[in-house]
């Protein structure tokens, strides 16, 4: 190793390129980190087999293995802590259990552990391809990951409050986007036929629920297509419907594509933990939304600036009707919306905040 080089071990759940918390909260760091000295290594807890199995139902006794896998590296990750300086760690290290290899960091090798968490992970919340295993989730456990932590690093105000409970060395690091290299393109605002676009991943499809009714009413008046883009198809009754499967390498450009970002929630404490960056990714490219005034949505949302709030139906029509049809209207709220990221949400303004983690 270089001389005044540290390194840092990052604990993740899944293989890289594929989780949008993971990419946009601890891949999208690692050539700042390179040239600022630290030499980073990724260990995730599922391999490339295991990650694409997790998420379908059934398939019992190959999630078992491929869990089990998982447990047997981070056991065998104990042994080679020694040189890290720092053991970042997103959401958690294990799924399951107690927060052993979290305590064993702390408690055993005195290492300074950095936790990082975007969703209320807290709150008993699990897929139903997975309701088995989220019996032996053991949320309780944030609250003493938090305890034990050197920094916690919260995606937002509510999951800094809730950490700063158990450590008052938390700090704000919100989700962000490189709006140079890869969140540089703006929406096609003069488009011959507008598009309506939401992405998200299986787990958020629900959401789309909420605003179904209302764009099956618009459509009745107006010409538009609905993207979706996601890793599982959705079920809709709207016309013009174009599902775009989930890529790393198509997110840009697809989501560019559209005119008007979509992001309905309900107003639940899950909610509230959410960091909004299907808001982050729409503004980022010059894309007006209309969102649920829920969380940080109401940070990242500037009602009539860069966008709209919707609570109900009648909102929600309001609201994506104007876009609809004033174009200079879109084109200037894209232009505000743009900016806001690159000032607070963006790779390039967050870099000092995120290096000021390892200090």
């Amino acid at each position: 190793m270089q001389n005044g080089q540290k390194e840092i071990l990052m604990i993740v759940q899944y293989p890289e390129g594929v989780s949008p918390g993971q990419r946009f909260r601890v891949e999208l760091y690692k050539d700042l980190l390179a040239e600022n000295g630290f030499v980073v290594t990724t260990r995730p807890f599922l391999d490339e087999s295991g990650y694409h199995i997790v998420h379908c139902y059934g398939l019992f006794l190959k999630k078992t293995l491929a869990t089990l896998k998982g447990y047997a590296r981070r056991l065998l990750l104990l042994f080679k802590l020694k040189k890290y300086d720092f053991i970042f760690v997103q959401r958690e290290a294990a799924p399951m259990g107690p927060a052993f290899f979290e305590w064993a960091v702390v408690k055993l090798f005195h290492k300074k552990l950095i936790y990082d968490f975007d969703d209320a992970i807290w709150i008993e919340a699990v897929s139903t391809q997975n309701s088995l295993a989220g019996r032996f989730k053991n949320a309780g456990k944030v609250k003493h990951i938090c305890k034990w932590a050197y920094t916690v690093s919260g995606g937002n105000d509510y999951l800094c409050n809730y950490a700063r409970r158990y450590n008052l060395n938390t700090f704000y690091n919100p989700t962000c986007v490189d709006t140079e290299k890869r969140h540089n393109k703006v929406a096609n605002q003069l488009a011959d036929k507008l598009t309506i676009g939401w992405t998200g991943s299986f787990s958020t499809l629900k959401y789309l629920a909420l605003v179904e009714p209302v764009l099956k009413e618009l459509q009745k008046k107006y010409e538009f297509n609905v993207k979706i883009i996601c890793n599982q198809q959705p079920e809709l009754d709207l016309k013009n419907v174009q599902y775009i499967e989930w890529s790393e390498e198509n997110e840009v450009r697809e989501l560019a594509s559209c005119q008007v970002g979509l992001m309905p929630l309900t107003r639940d404490e899950w909610s509230e933990g959410k960091c909004g960056f299907k808001l982050i990714q729409y503004l980022s490219l010059g894309i007006p939304a209309v969102a649920s005034p829920v969380g940080v949505n109401q940070v990242i949302i500037e009602e009539g600036i860069n966008g709209y709030f919707a609570n109900t139906n009648a909102d929600w029509y309001t609201a994506i009707e104007k876009l609809i049809l004033d174009t200079d209207l879109r084109i200037r709220m894209g232009i505000t919306g743009r900016q806001k990221m690159i000032n607070q949400f963006s790779l390039q303004s967050n870099a000092v905040n995120f290096l000021s983690l390892f200090r």
